[in-house]
């Protein structure tokens, strides 16, 4: 006579997929509740499986445990794309580590109300209106129906960015003389991180080695002014080309201010470091203008940097602050306050100098709530990397100009370093690794959270205006 089977053994799988519909159930009433907690939430939870993976002795070339703040620090670095580092990333780490951070990288520069929609895709099976309307706000979605295709093709478009970047750059290297598998590696890792504005470098020596080499830096070059654009700019250029009047506003204001500080920040840095001989002073012109343009697109957000900045002449210094802070393009891979908010702020100054009762462009009114927005992002940027300034020249003995160098640098996700990061003491690394955290969910999360957040107002108190200014 068969024996029965015992009543125990469907337990594990019954409470598997109990697992699965708790997880669920969370992920939807989070989602339901507040959009911008689910994406913080799922952006913890990612920083801290790469810390994790990092803190391992594999990850480490002496085969010991990474210290908890320098892996922390790492991880934060990359899943925020920032660039900005404690230890070396070409040697301290090894080919494992390195793989670890580049995942990270390509992982972060999703962003992550794109993460937390493919977080609740991956978990429902589905994406419900929430999820919907949490990638909706990522992407800028027109419709709620066309976020399927918008996800798979914010993935589609940056594999295939970064394999045709790697693809020009790999025979380059070959050239130069490394091994076919290290190249392959090289260019991989430099695709990856030039398209996600990461700055991470697999050379101890970094860029340095390839100041005149425009087929190096051309894709780099090339890599960060895409990905500082942002997915939904380039979902309009796929579809609609260089045809600038289908362009939606967004578009428009993004291409335009982007390429403006393109030019602003060359002469900028052209005029002032033109005859500094301790940076492009003793090179020819030609090097020069390149390491001029070359400057201009990394500083807003790509990090990779071709001179030491503690040579800057002190005005180059500050006007590298500046473009740092302004950023690149909304829902992109870069950071800072963003183009368009920028825009949106110069254009309300322009229509209250003018006295006009609206601040148009392009023959559109920007309504009220986004400069509210606009206003509550720049105002939120200047309190952290004041506070943040603050807090390290408490804890270091390092000088004004550096800390504030450096933490601008960290809340725009930037990358730039004077080597402060690296000199700091654990209580510093953990004020740089917040601000990273802060500068890269921040401003976004502020904007789905004010977008998803309205409420109807039945009624409005007399108005009454304070003297301004």
């Amino acid at each position: 006579m068969a024996k029965s089977q015992p009543a125990w053994r469907p337990q594990p799988e019954r409470g598997r997929f109990a697992f699965v519909a708790a997880l669920r159930d969370f992920i939807d009433s989070v989602a339901s509740s507040s959009p911008a907690r689910l994406a913080l939430i799922v952006f913890i939870v990612v920083i801290m499986l790469f810390t994790t993976l990092l803190s391992l002795p594999a990850a480490a070339t002496n085969g010991q445990v990474t210290p908890f703040h320098d892996a922390l620090f790492t991880a934060v670095s990359a899943v925020c794309v920032t660039g900005l580092t404690t230890v070396s990333t070409a040697l301290h780490w090894t080919f494992f580590g390195q793989l670890v951070i580049l995942i990270a990288i390509f992982v972060g520069g999703l962003g992550i109300l794109t993460l937390a929609s493919l977080m609740a895709l991956m978990v429902s099976r589905r994406l419900g209106v929430r999820g919907k309307l949490i990638a909706q706000e990522a992407m800028n979605a027109g419709k709620l129906g066309e976020v399927g295709t918008l996800l798979r093709i914010v993935i589609t478009t940056s594999v295939v960015v970064e394999i045709v970047l790697a693809l020009v750059m790999i025979p380059r290297f070959i050239i130069l003389g490394e091994p076919f598998w290290q190249a392959v590696w090289h260019g991989v890792f430099y695709s990856i991180s030039a398209f996600n504005n990461a700055g991470f470098t697999p050379h101890s020596d970094g860029l340095v080695p390839y100041e005149a080499d425009p087929w190096i830096l051309t894709p780099l070059m090339v890599g960060v002014f895409l990905g500082s654009l942002g997915f939904p700019v380039m979902m309009v250029l796929l579809s609609q080309g260089f045809r600038i009047r289908k362009w939606n506003l967004h578009t428009k204001l993004t291409v335009q201010v982007s390429l403006i500080l393109v030019l602003v920040g060359m002469l900028g840095f052209a005029a002032f470091e033109w005859t500094n001989t301790k940076t492009i002073g003793s090179l020819s012109d030609g090097d020069k203008l390149l390491h001029s343009i070359f400057a201009s697109i990394m500083t807003r957000s790509g990090g990779f940097n071709l001179v030491n900045m503690n040579d800057l002449d002190p005005v180059s210094r500050v006007f590298t602050d500046a473009l740092m802070f302004a950023g690149g393009g909304s829902a992109s891979t870069a950071g800072g306050i963003k183009v368009t908010t920028l825009a949106v702020m110069f254009l309300a100054i322009a229509a209250e100098a003018r006295g006009d009762a609206d601040v148009k462009i392009y023959g559109r009114t920007i309504p009220q709530g986004t400069m509210r927005v606009a206003i509550s992002v720049i105002i939120m940027g200047a309190t952290f990397v004041l506070l943040a300034t603050g807090a390290l020249l408490i804890i270091s003995d390092a000088s004004l100009d550096r800390v504030l160098f450096e933490v601008i640098s960290a809340f725009a996700t930037c990358g730039l370093s004077t080597g402060l990061s690296g000199e700091l003491p654990p209580a510093g690394v953990y004020v740089l690794t917040a601000l990273m955290f802060a500068g890269r969910v921040g401003t976004i999360t502020l904007a789905a959270g004010l977008a998803l957040r309205q409420r109807r107002q039945l009624f409005h108190y007399p108005e009454e205006r304070p003297i301004i200014g």
